[in-house]
């Protein structure tokens, strides 16, 4: 999974001005699983913390708990929908065949090769020789040796982040709105900035054949854009996330081949 700095950095490169927003890539060829496929989400990596009156985001154990399990069912009903068939890891030594070190090792690799992604495609360093190429990225042989090991077709690397405004925080945005009725307007404090992304990777290739970003965001403290602590929220935030999933360009044309496993880079 992506570091706490690259979240950030992935937060900022999508503009937030009290709303949502998302952007999406695929590879050329790619088309969304649907059917009889078998996928593994491994890992999920949620948190939410509290929006302090300052500005910190103070991490909440119990507010995590909540809204991890939260995704997790969310998760389930989404992809029950899409007739897949999902296993969620929540320990490493759960996937029978697959040693806690292998499964290290792939989320490892997952991390580089998303670091890769978030660096070329959302933070404006192009590569000349992946232009026109959507999403040309792999886990190499290692990815396609897992896939094989254990009888997915996909693996999915998920994280989602919350921050929910504590109440001097809403009341600190309520004092700075007050103010402009009587001619000053103190600076905007923000409210709740909520982000979430995602990497799909085809185990029967190895290659990352599709990374979604969303970003949600509100300029006053108290409006939210979804709670990942409420069924309600889990379920909008998966659905903004994984419900719209876009073909790759060829694939829409429908001239789609099927690629050779390729070494990671």
């Amino acid at each position: 999974m992506l570091k706490r700095g690259l979240a950030a950095a992935l937060a900022a490169s999508v503009a937030l001005s009290g709303c949502v927003q998302t952007r999406q890539y695929a590879d050329v060829e790619f088309t969304p699983p649907k059917g009889d496929y078998k996928l593994l989400v491994l890992r999920p990596d949620v948190t939410v913390g509290s929006l302090t009156t300052g500005g910190m985001v103070e991490p909440r154990a119990d507010w995590t708990d909540q809204a991890r399990h939260s995704v997790a069912d969310a998760l389930r009903a989404q992809q029950a929908g899409m007739g897949g068939k999902m296993t969620i890891v929540e320990h490493r030594n759960e996937i029978p065949g697959v040693t806690a070190q292998e499964l290290a090792d792939i989320e490892r690799l997952n991390y580089v090769v998303d670091q890769s992604i978030v660096l070329h495609k959302y933070l404006g360093d192009y590569l000349p020789t992946k232009r026109g190429k959507g999403l040309d990225w792999t886990l190499g042989r290692d990815a396609v040796k897992f896939g094989q090991k254990t009888g997915y077709d996909y693996a999915l690397f998920l994280h989602a982040e919350d921050q929910v405004a504590s109440g001097g925080r809403i009341a600190l945005g309520v004092i700075g709105l007050a103010g402009c009725f009587i001619g000053f307007c103190a600076p905007n404090v923000g409210g709740q900035q909520q982000l979430d992304y995602a990497s799909l990777v085809d185990l029967k290739t190895g290659e990352v054949v599709w990374f979604n970003v969303v970003t949600a965001g509100s300029e006053i403290p108290g409006i939210k854009f979804g709670d990942l602590r409420t069924p309600e929220g889990a379920a909008q935030m998966v659905d903004r996330l994984l419900g719209r999933m876009k073909p790759g360009k060829d694939a829409e044309k429908g001239h789609v081949m099927t690629p050779e496993p390729k070494e990671s880079r």
